[in-house]
């Protein structure tokens, strides 16, 4: 083996990540180079750097109708699952349209596994209904929008 053959190798050998190589040839020669890599440690990346922020451009749009906003509505009491009927496939508590008095069920929110009934809370006339059957609802959330009789 030549100096710079020799040479080439230690380079080779620092580079990879191994700890041991031997080599011997039929002449007679034999090289052996060995290291401890119990405590090195591979060189680490730097952190990635953050991205810049961005500056954000936000367009606030009112989806309500102009005539609904002066419209009082039935909101939900409680955070659930609201659902218009009292069983799937029969027939919705109201529609719109429909005449309800305080006190008459208007919907069921289904909230840990338990079925409230949703009670009108005042006598008033079903514009619109807001909430599709079996959509997630929050507290204080308008499901129907409604004319006070």
């Amino acid at each position: 083996m030549t100096k710079e053959e020799i040479k080439e190798l230690v380079n080779m050998f620092a580079e990879a990540n191994i700890s041991k190589i031997k080599i011997k040839e039929q002449d007679g020669f034999e090289i052996e180079l060995e290291r401890d890599m119990c405590c090195e440690l591979a060189p680490t990346p730097p952190p990635p750097t953050a991205p810049t922020p961005q500056p954000i451009n936000v367009n606030v749009v009112n989806e309500a109708n102009p005539s609904k906003r002066n419209k009082p509505t039935l909101n939900s009491p409680m955070v659930g699952t609201y659902y218009q009927a009292p069983s799937p496939g029969a027939a919705p508590f109201v529609k719109a349209g429909s005449t309800v008095k305080k006190g008459d069920t208007i919907g069921i929110i289904e909230a840990m596994k338990i079925m409230n009934e949703i009670q009108a809370e005042y006598d008033c006339r079903i514009l619109e209904l807001l909430v599709a059957d079996g959509q997630p609802v929050e507290f204080d959330m308008p499901l129907f929008v409604v004319e006070k009789i």
